[in-house]
């Protein structure tokens, strides 16, 4: 009895059958990253975006009109030039000039009186006033005013000059520095206010110096009688040796 022979083509008929059983086995199973699979389905939802996009890109835009132009003016043409000339511009008129507020008195021109000291002369040039002296009226150059008390008393106090000229008078406010504030009638009696300090030469120069201010307001404003105010206080105070 014979055995039978394994050829070459038997064994390679053999090995193939064995190749193809291992590849038509069973399936293996489904990889576990299978769930990705929607994500994948999912980008079509992002691509269909992306043409949405281009659509809007690809819009033919709007051309507008340059800088310095207007498609549609709102303003009206500008009217063609005429013959005529044109009217001037119109100039502001001038104003008047602002008047001083009236202050209930008329306006005149007018010598002023000032009062000053005639030393021992006993009452016998004007009245009679402290130290056997008297008070003798003098007139300035004719000025123009509205209320004469201010003039009279400020050129009083702008003397600063003892001896009035060649007269034989005297001044005896002429070193003080002093002044006019202001003056108020009420009925006959004159109240001048006046600010500073006085700078007197002697006793008898006290009653000088208080005359010669309340005789010179006096005679300014018509009054018979005067007070005077030096730095609020009154004259008689202020010039007290006490």
């Amino acid at each position: 009895m014979t055995r039978p022979r394994l050829t070459a083509f038997s064994v390679l008929g053999l090995s193939g059958l064995l190749v193809l059983t291992a590849c038509f086995g069973p399936p293996s199973p489904s990889p576990t990253t299978s769930s990705a699979a929607p994500s994948a389905t999912a980008s079509p939802t992002a691509g269909s975006a992306s043409p949405s996009t281009t659509a809007g890109t690809t819009t033919t835009p709007t051309p507008t009109a340059p800088a310095g132009t207007s498609a549609a003016p709102t303003t009206p043409a500008a009217a063609p030039p005429s013959s005529a000339p044109a009217s001037p511009p119109a100039t502001q008129e001038p104003q008047p000039t602002q008047e001083p507020q009236p202050t209930g008195l008329p306006e005149q021109v007018a010598p002023l009186t000032v009062y000053y000291v005639a030393v021992d002369d006993n009452g016998v040039s004007g009245p009679r006033i402290g130290c056997g002296d008297s008070l003798v009226a003098t007139t300035t150059a004719p000025v123009r005013f509205t209320d004469q008390v201010g003039p009279s008393v400020r050129t009083l106090l702008a003397n600063k000059s003892r001896d009035v000229g060649l007269s034989g008078l005297i001044n005896v406010l002429y070193q003080s520095n002093l002044t006019y504030l202001g003056g108020e009638l009420n009925g006959s009696t004159i109240t001048t206010w006046l600010s500073g300090q006085f700078m007197l030469g002697g006793v008898c120069d006290i009653p000088r110096a208080k005359a010669q201010l309340e005789y010179t307001a006096m005679a300014a404003s018509g009054a018979t009688s005067a007070q005077v105010f030096v730095n609020g206080r009154p004259i008689d105070e202020v010039l007290s040796l006490k």
